[in-house]
């Protein structure tokens, strides 16, 4: 069934006051938003209503066993869905909400199993885009929102690309421009002893490792292991994906990059192929390859998804990339990469 998809258009610096309370009028008559934020766009519900987040499922074609990030406005919303707000929770608060993190605690009643995909915990944050901070206090209510994509397709990072997606299947896209990470949400496990980084983002294990002493790296942090249970979106299936074949070449940078440009040239003799070069200022020109390069990783993280839907528009059959260090973001873009793979190849 097509609707009518209401498209605002705001300034992300000073939204306009009607354009937010129309769009949260929109929630709370349990319709579909999609909405900025300082990691990607959103596809929001209200939190508290089961089957306005059951649509969110619907639209994206997402796994009913993959959990939703909960939005909030105020620390006060916390307590009213977690059953329990731990001192680390509040540490974490402190340095770094409004902002990048997401936590996962136990969850109270109030909370509908669509949101936790029936698990007794549940993920919230409080992002620091001035429109999603603005949605939430105007509508009143907490907002479920997962990326706002058709299922295992890259990320949206600007209205174009949830546009793409969902024209004509949601109520409402809040066009604010692009967003300024890229990458979705750090989440942190705070529901056991021990906190534990299960998906990387914008806050890095660097950083959170200064508050929380101790932090452990969950092998899905790295995408290198698949979970049953997953606490976390972005743990269990394949994610942020290309419709291209992504080949990522993993190993050392130079020696991946120069694998990468043989497997370019070789493919190219009968494939539409683009080769993709990471943090390295070595240029180079493939007869045949089309050939991008992004050179830091805050560059990185912002254009990656962007330019992955870019080389799809393009018809691109084949796209081969270089892995890089895990320092700082890099956990987070390689956690991206390995997710997005078709297959991976060692240099």
């Amino acid at each position: 069934m097509v609707m009518k998809t209401l498209i605002l258009k705001v300034n992300p610096n000073r939204p306009a006051l009607s354009k937010i309370r129309l769009a949260a009028k929109l929630l709370e008559e349990g319709k579909l938003v999609a909405f900025p934020t300082e990691t990607v766009y959103g596809l929001g519900a209200n939190a508290f209503d089961e089957s306005a987040v059951k649509k969110i499922f619907e639209a994206k074609g997402r796994p009913l066993d993959n959990p939703i990030i909960v939005h909030i406005y105020s620390i006060e919303q916390l307590y009213e869905l977690a059953k329990k707000v731990p001192k680390k929770a509040l540490m974490l608060a402190k340095r770094f909400w409004p902002g990048p993190l997401t936590m996962i605690l136990q969850k109270k009643a109030c909370i509908p199993n669509a949101v936790t995909a029936g698990l007794d915990t549940i993920a919230i944050r409080m992002p620091s885009h001035k429109v999603a901070r603005l949605l939430c206090k105007e509508a009143k209510l907490p907002i479920a929102a997962p990326s706002a994509n058709l299922s295992g397709r890259p990320s949206p990072t600007n209205a174009k690309h949830v546009i793409e997606d969902f024209k004509g299947k949601i109520a409402c896209i809040i066009d604010a421009g692009n967003a300024n990470i890229g990458l979705e949400s750090t989440v942190v496990d705070l529901t056991s002893k021990r906190a534990t980084l299960l998906r990387p983002g914008g806050i890095t294990a660097e950083q959170l490792s200064k508050v929380l002493a101790g932090l452990r790296v969950h092998a899905v942090a790295r995408a290198k292991k698949k979970t049953s249970v997953a606490k976390s979106p972005g743990t269990k299936y394949r994610h942020y994906a290309p419709k291209a074949r992504l080949i990522l070449v993993e190993g050392t940078k130079e020696k991946a990059i120069e694998k990468a440009a043989k497997l370019a040239k070789h493919f190219a003799e009968k494939k539409k192929v683009a080769l993709l070069i990471l943090a390295s200022k070595k240029r180079l020109q493939l007869k045949g390859v089309i050939v991008k390069q992004l050179y830091q990783k805050s560059s990185i993280a912002k254009h990656l998804f962007a330019l992955l839907r870019e080389l799809d528009a393009k018809n691109v059959d084949i796209i081969i990339v270089n892995a890089i260090d895990e320092k700082d973001l890099g956990l987070a873009i390689m956690n991206r990469l390995r997710r997005a793979s078709s297959e991976r190849v060692s240099a």
